[in-house]
């Protein structure tokens, strides 16, 4: 059996890394290594400044006092009984659409599964899930997981190409139109800064709960998780602008 290594950054507790968890026990053998508390945001952080540590949380589960980035580093080297053999990140509470990537710690814990050479899927379900829809919120994550599963095992006989890892997005909605290959389209937050006073009258500010902003365009994953479609986005580790390396190459003078 493929030894499948879970994680998440909403933390070792949350509702869609156990259900995504168990689901995947039909893939192969689970081990869960996750943060103790929510990291959600902390995109791709190590932690360098203090001590790491790890609790047991099941027989095959793990919590550490770090980001989702510890979790893959210390989970394949210290935790595990080999090297696994997938990433499987998620199941994140909202979408990871767009420039979100960029913040993602759920994404960021498949992007070092893959720069260590281990195909790495990051999955997330595309709405914020509201508090008392227990039944609701726990059939959209199990129709999730089940996706995840499938993909799991496609991805385990085909393999990812070199430093590529997939970025996968489904929509909360009861009937799901299929499945999509899409590119990375641009989601910004609008009144995302807040500015508000504390009760000796001091400004501070709260970054986050802005209005996002999607801009889809054709065969983005924006575009084909609001039409009701998963979205699949292959994210390549290379970060260079060839294009425009070739450009300045050939047409600045420094």
């Amino acid at each position: 059996m493929p030894l499948i290594l879970v994680t998440n950054d909403d933390g070792i507790s949350s509702q869609g890394i156990k259900i995504l968890a168990k689901m995947l026990e039909s893939a192969g053998d689970v081990y869960v290594v996750a943060p103790e508390t929510e990291q959600s945001a902390v995109a791709h952080s190590l932690t360098l400044h203090r001590p790491l540590k790890f609790d047991k949380a099941g027989k095959r589960a793990f919590s550490i006092n770090g980001t989702p980035t510890d979790c893959v580093i210390i989970g394949i080297n210290k935790l595990l009984p080999q090297r696994p053999d997938i990433i499987v990140s998620g199941i994140n509470n909202g979408g990871n659409l767009g420039d979100d990537v960029t913040y993602s710690g759920t994404v960021a814990a498949a992007m070092e599964g893959t720069l260590l050479g281990i195909p790495s899927i990051a999955i997330s379900l595309a709405k914020e899930m509201n508090n008392g829809a227990d039944r609701q919120r726990t059939a959209a994550l199990k129709e999730a997981a089940g996706f995840a599963v499938k993909l799991t095992g496609i991805v385990l006989k085909n393999g990812l190409p070199k430093e590529t890892l997939l970025n996968v997005n489904v929509p909360d909605i009861k009937k799901i139109k299929g499945v999509k290959f899409t590119v990375q389209g641009k989601r910004i937050y609008d009144n995302a800064l807040k500015e508000l006073q504390d009760p000796r009258g001091r400004r501070f500010y709260w970054i986050g709960g802005g209005a996002s902003q999607g801009r889809g365009g054709e065969n983005t994953d924006i575009e084909a998780v609001q039409d009701g479609y998963i979205s699949i986005t292959p994210v390549h580790l290379d970060l260079t602008n060839h294009k425009a390396l070739k450009h300045i190459k050939e047409n600045w003078i420094v």
